[in-house]
């Protein structure tokens, strides 16, 4: 490449679009209202993703994130603190997977979309 890459960012659908966003403002994401129909929600300038107003099941259904993170046990907590799976529909956490190359939990948010969350073996 002959330029600089500042961010990079996926786009995910949503079966309910106001229950979505409400699960991510949950998740501590600061959300930006782009128009009626999408919104940002970023974690920093770097670290985000768009969420619309959209849902076609096939691509939902295959839609996966994965998010490096630098304490998958901080992370795990504070996401079994949030009682998710009670509080949304659908949503589901596992306990914290050890692969060779690191460790990794996973979560499914309210539409069926796959989130990975993963520590790197240092």
């Amino acid at each position: 490449m002959n330029y600089l890459p500042k961010s990079i960012r996926t786009f995910i659908g949503a079966k309910d679009y106001e229950i979505s966003r409400a699960f991510y403002r949950s998740l501590d994401f600061e959300e930006v209202i782009i128009s009626d129909k999408m919104c940002l929600f970023r974690v920093n300038e770097q670290i985000g993703f768009y969420l619309q107003d959209y849902y076609v099941a096939d691509w939902i259904d295959n839609s996966m994130v994965f998010m490096e993170v630098d304490d998958i046990e901080k992370c795990e907590a504070e996401l079994i603190g949030k009682n998710l799976p009670t509080t949304y529909q659908g949503v589901k956490l596992t306990e914290i997977k050890q692969f060779d190359w690191g460790r990794e939990l996973f979560m499914t948010d309210p539409s069926g979309v796959l989130w990975h969350f993963c520590e790197f073996s240092k």
